[in-house]
């Protein structure tokens, strides 16, 4: 089920900003849709870190298929051979298993996750090992759908910035402090939607959306 503030925030941008309208009209019959586990958003996340989506994807469809259920205690359960077959990295196993070792010994407080800002919920996610600033951005627009994010390390969103507004800028330049201020300087019309406006971009690179 689409977020409740979705209409809303897409008839705003439209009106705030016509390039924008424009990827938002390409796009008339899909929305950003939460997965609901906490657990899976997390994963999901671990998974796509420096990777290419299509990549993920793969190595996600895998790990699916070895833990069907895919729960922390499931996770625990698997060798790290095992885990490292579906595609994962030796750093990345380390720091799936660590996040499964969390939700099982109830280290995250998910009723004050819910209630906490958008900076709390990333300082409290980035205690854990293996999650930086976009694994916790990835989280508060997937699972708990939170509609301001706008996720500055990720490299679609750059693509996408500097293809539809900066005339393809190299991603490598929007990665640097005057890069980020200008991406940062152009979304502020996109407020307080940049996660609707984010996920339209994306769509513009890669029509299928991706679920985390």
């Amino acid at each position: 089920m689409r977020p409740p503030y979705w209409l809303k925030a897409k008839r705003a941008l439209a009106a705030a900003d016509p390039s924008m309208g424009r990827i938002i009209a390409s796009y008339p019959r899909i929305a950003l849709a939460s997965r609901g586990d906490p657990f899976a958003t997390l994963a999901r996340s671990i998974v796509g870190q420096q990777i290419s989506v299509k990549a993920a994807d793969a190595v996600w469809a895998r790990l699916v298929a070895c833990c069907p259920e895919l729960t922390p205690r499931a996770v625990l359960r698997r060798r790290a051979t095992t885990l490292r077959a579906c595609g994962l990295s030796e750093r990345k196993v380390e720091y799936l298993v660590d996040l499964a070792r969390y939700f099982e010994r109830d280290h995250i407080d998910l009723p004050r996750l819910r209630s906490a800002t958008d900076e709390e919920v990333i300082a409290r996610l980035t205690e854990i090992r293996g999650i930086g600033r976009w694994t916790a951005e990835m989280f508060l627009i997937f699972n708990l759908l939170r509609p301001d994010v706008l996720p500055l390390d990720d490299i679609g969103l750059l693509k996408a910035v500097s293809l539809h507004y900066l005339d393809n800028v190299s991603t490598a330049e929007l990665l640097g402090r005057a890069g980020r201020a200008r991406v940062t300087a152009l979304a502020q019309c996109w407020a307080p939607w940049r996660s609707v406006a984010t996920w339209y971009l994306w769509r513009s690179l890669d029509p299928v959306p991706v679920a985390y």
